[in-house]
């Protein structure tokens, strides 16, 4: 017999950007349209699915990879948050026990950043050179959850300012063994670039995407590659240049550049049918549970309130592969006292969590 106890969730069930219905039971962990026979705990409220990050690092700090108290910590940050599905775009941990604890988000996994030799944040990436990058992408796809990450620009200190990390035909080869293999590839790029190779070649998403511009924004669209703004990162460029100004001038009014145009950047790939995803790029300076104030910069970046909510919940979970609030789907949802359609800032304030059937927050 299950320990699950009943659930009814009745308000405004969410099932769609435009679909709601009156309520749901929750039997044995999993969303039913049908009336069960047995008496049921009730939740009120206006109901999403459990919301999405699609960029975050589970088991990384700045300094690299955390142990598991620490990364139970973030994980339990990020439910709380309402984020009960994440993609794990690139982690040095093992955090594969994670799956058997059911009062934990759901994770889809990138394996390890693939970066080029001295070319990324110390301790986080497998940090290789061109030659070396398909066998590496292999591993990682076989490793992961059907996404490998790759590191497309980084400073180069030669440079003194960003610049693409692999050859065209390198990432060709690469993300053509990815997709052999089944897995879709990612990358974290800020600058212009790379972003034509590694569209071009054949990339389904980009991290970032600050570097976007008016000649590879249609290119997006015609390929259907998604991007993850990242937003709340964006945010902390000038920081970061105010930081290395000293030693690398350009590098650091670069990196103004990309933060001032940050919101044209981000709906003119809206406007132009690029298909745009929630992540926060927690765990490595920023903390957990900012799933909320992504949606809120992506609203204020020009994108409708419904839009940017379907961006952390429907979107995002059909992109994915994951189910919304269907027939037989676990239960993983959450409750708020207002309607989030209407204001995206609900979204802060979770009333109830339920994850795998069980009231957790």
């Amino acid at each position: 017999m299950s320990d699950h106890t009943v659930l009814k969730v009745e308000g405004r069930v969410l099932t769609g950007p435009d679909e709601a219905c009156d309520e749901l039971w929750v039997v044995d962990g999993r969303i039913t349209y049908e009336r069960p026979r047995a008496e049921a705990v009730t939740v009120r409220g206006w109901a999403l699915p459990g919301l999405v990050d699609a960029h975050c690092h589970v088991g990384l700090d700045r300094h690299g990879p955390v142990d598991a108290t620490t990364s139970e910590k973030q994980a339990l940050a990020d439910r709380d948050a309402g984020a009960l599905l994440i993609r794990d775009a690139g982690s040095p941990s093992d955090t594969r026990w994670i799956d058997d604890r059911d009062d934990l988000p759901k994770i889809i996994r990138a394996g390890r950043h693939i970066a080029r030799t001295r070319r990324y944040i110390r301790n986080y990436a497998h940090e290789i050179e061109p030659g070396d990058l398909t066998a590496y992408v292999a591993r990682e796809a076989r490793r992961g959850d059907g996404w490998v990450k790759l590191v497309g620009d980084w400073i180069d200190r030669e440079e003194g300012d960003l610049a693409a990390c692999w050859p065209r035909g390198a990432v060709e080869a690469a993300i053509a063994e990815a997709h052999r293999l089944g897995a879709r590839v990612t990358a974290h790029c800020f600058a212009e670039d790379s972003l034509r190779d590694l569209v071009e070649a054949g990339i389904d998403c980009i991290e970032h995407a600050t570097g976007l511009t008016e000649e590879t924004v249609p290119l997006f669209a015609e390929r259907g590659v998604a991007i993850v703004p990242t937003l709340v990162n964006i945010a902390t460029f000038p920081h970061l240049a105010d930081g290395g100004e000293a030693r690398f001038p350009r590098w650091a009014a670069h990196m103004r550049r990309l933060h001032e145009r940050r919101y044209d950047t981000v709906r003119a790939a809206y406007d132009a049918g690029v298909p745009v995803f929630v992540g926060t790029d927690a765990g490595g300076s920023l903390a957990h549970g900012l799933v909320a104030d992504e949606v809120g910069e992506l609203v204020k970046a020009g994108i409708p309130p419904v839009e940017a909510l379907s961006a952390t919940t429907w979107g995002a979970r059909r992109w994915l592969g994951r189910p919304v609030l269907e027939e037989g789907a676990p239960a993983d949802l959450v409750v708020y006292d207002e309607d989030p359609r209407a204001d995206v800032r609900a979204l802060a304030g979770p009333r109830r969590v339920v994850l795998n059937g069980r009231i957790v927050g």
